[in-house]
């Protein structure tokens, strides 16, 4: 007899994309009515769950991936209501229920992060990738963002540079830091209380970067290029080795995972934006 907390292990997906899936306030963005009002189309198809992608408080540099409140929805898509009323048509459906977490790096307009920047003696101050300058006033290390550019930005009033892997306006959070391992597995639970089946986790491969802030290799014609990458990407004239996907990282996932198990029936997938990652090298 199959378990019905296995219904992920052949479960078909469908994601749902809130900004451009259905738009009922007449703003030309997609809300969280948009997708209620869909719901019994969606489960019309035959699919087992939706995955919803980021709706939290956001300034939307990064369309969302930016999160300055975990726990609260964007106005841009309604109301922490209008999400419990889709939680439960979905339940009512049939439809598993499964939200984006953007766990690796946070907006620079999160509170913890305004907090921490301010100095670096303050209950927040190691909360994220904090680096000083090179004696000659550079960067800390040869890192790059995956967006362009250089991975570090001078902060003044710390008077260091943080760590961000993708825009300036989302700085990576330190999961060295178990306070801040406990502040994420609070967002989970949060969610996880409210009902959801499972997490989708954004860019997990860049949870943790090298404790040390290593240098990076740099990409000779004898190191080929991950799979899917082609031309000359910025990004990968260097092997990341030491940005990304770090061995301590898989503690940290254990810890998710536990959270996950402790509520039965829910699951989890997770983004790993590139094959090329430190447990590959080591």
């Amino acid at each position: 007899m199959k378990n019905v907390n296995d219904w992920w292990r052949s479960a078909v997906i469908y994601q749902i994309y809130p900004r451009s899936f259905m738009d009922t306030d007449g703003n030309g963005i997609g809300d969280l009515v948009g997708i209620i009002k869909k719901l019994d189309y969606v489960a019309d198809l035959g699919v087992d769950a939706v995955w919803i992608s980021p709706f939290y408080q956001s300034p939307m540099k990064d369309f969302g991936y930016d999160v300055s409140d975990y726990r609260a929805v964007d106005p841009l898509f309604g109301t922490m209501d209008d999400f419990k009323s889709l939680l439960q048509k979905a339940h009512d459906l049939n439809l598993k229920v499964i939200i984006d977490q953007v766990w690796s790096h946070t907006s620079n307009q999160h509170p913890w992060f305004v907090q921490s920047s301010k100095s670096r003696h303050n209950p927040k101050a190691d909360w994220y990738v904090w680096a000083d300058a090179r004696p000659d006033g550079n960067v800390p290390n040869n890192w790059l963002s995956t967006f362009g550019g250089s991975a570090w930005t001078w902060e003044p009033q710390r008077q260091q540079y943080y760590l961000h892997h993708f825009l300036s306006e989302q700085p990576a959070l330190n999961w060295y830091n178990p306070d801040v391992q406990e502040a994420m597995l609070d967002v989970g639970k949060f969610w996880l209380e409210l009902g959801v089946d499972g997490f989708r986790f954004d860019v997990i491969n860049f949870l943790m970067a090298d404790a040390q802030l290593r240098n990076n290799p740099v990409r000779t014609k004898n190191i080929p290029l991950p799979d899917g990458v082609f031309g000359d990407v910025p990004f990968f004239r260097f092997v990341n080795k030491y940005n990304q996907g770090q061995n301590e990282s898989l503690i940290a996932i254990e810890r998710i995972r536990a959270l996950l198990d402790s509520y039965e029936g829910t699951t989890s997938l997770a983004e790993v934006s590139c094959a090329e990652d430190a447990m590959s090298f080591n």
